[in-house]
């Protein structure tokens, strides 16, 4: 229910950073937007190259002249009150619910944008969103091209996969890594959809790999049971980005070697799909 738009500088914008450190910032940012949205709206971020002269508009004392990478993220969230936003970015200040946020999750963003000797502004107003522009040093020589080290041989198969994915850009690249490795496989967008393709094929199909939360009032978990009913030797396979906020020790989500976890790589994803394929199944007497 979130769309989310990317929109990047042309050409070669360098920064010299941490890979991890700025992946931490992304995502506590968008967890942010998130949280902000929780009917949905739209989440963009956004690369520029800023040349600044005049530095005076700039909250923080750290702002200086000079070449930067202005990284942007915005949301269409229930925005951020004037009297929040002066203390958005102190260690345990939040204004989540209890048990909803530590208050840590900008106050890192703050923390590791200031070791990168750059620096972070917020914008907001109550109900129409938020933009958090961050600062980096642009570096100004290009880019060292590595050779990036061989990726390690992806498992192939032939089994028959029922997959339900409503991401359609993910859904076609999982349908498209398969097949390549030689899996024939059935798409569907929803859990209503599969039941429909299921009926025609259920014989052929040996791996569910769906997704749990999907449009149509049907979840993974309701599909993958309603399917095992007809057919108890059947393989799953869950996927969900929403692990850690599913509650229930009797959910799929909790260590259990046939969940993965988004986002995942091909590899990753095909050697799950070998492994459950690969794994005996016990069928109740």
């Amino acid at each position: 229910d979130i769309v989310l738009e990317t929109r990047y500088a042309p050409g070669e914008v360098l920064i010299h950073a941490d890979p991890g450190m700025m992946e931490q910032v992304l995502v506590n940012l968008a967890v942010n937007s998130r949280d902000a949205m929780p009917k949905g709206g739209h989440l963009t971020i956004e690369t520029a190259t800023i040349a600044l002269t005049d530095t005076t508009q700039f909250t923080k004392p750290t702002a200086r002249p000079g070449e930067f990478v202005r990284l942007s993220v915005t949301d269409t969230g229930c925005g951020i009150a004037p009297e929040h936003l002066v203390r958005l970015f102190e260690p345990f200040f939040t204004t989540k619910e209890v048990g909803k946020g530590t208050g840590l999750g900008l106050a890192t963003v703050f923390g590791v944008v200031e070791q990168h000797q750059g620096w972070i502004e917020a914008e907001s107003q109550v109900n129409e969103g938020t933009t958090f522009h961050i600062y980096l040093p642009r570096l100004a020589k290009k880019a060292i091209h590595l050779e990036s080290p061989p990726l390690p041989e992806a498992p192939r198969g032939t089994e028959t996969i029922l997959l339900v994915e409503d991401e359609t850009a993910l859904r076609q690249l999982m349908q498209r890594v398969l097949e390549r490795h030689g899996y024939h496989t059935y798409v569907a967008v929803s859990g209503v959809q599969a039941l429909e393709l299921w009926r025609e094929h259920r014989d052929s199909i040996d791996i569910l790999v769906t997704d749990m939360v999907m449009p149509e009032g049907m979840t993974g978990q309701e599909l993958a049971d309603r399917l095992r009913t007809e057919k108890p030797g059947l393989k799953i396979i869950y996927c969900s980005g929403y692990a850690n906020n599913l509650p229930g020790k009797d959910s799929p989500f909790h260590e259990n070697e046939d969940f993965l976890e988004k986002p995942f790589e091909p590899v990753r994803f095909l050697q799950r799909v070998r492994a459950c394929a690969d794994m005996k199944t016990h069928v109740p007497a």
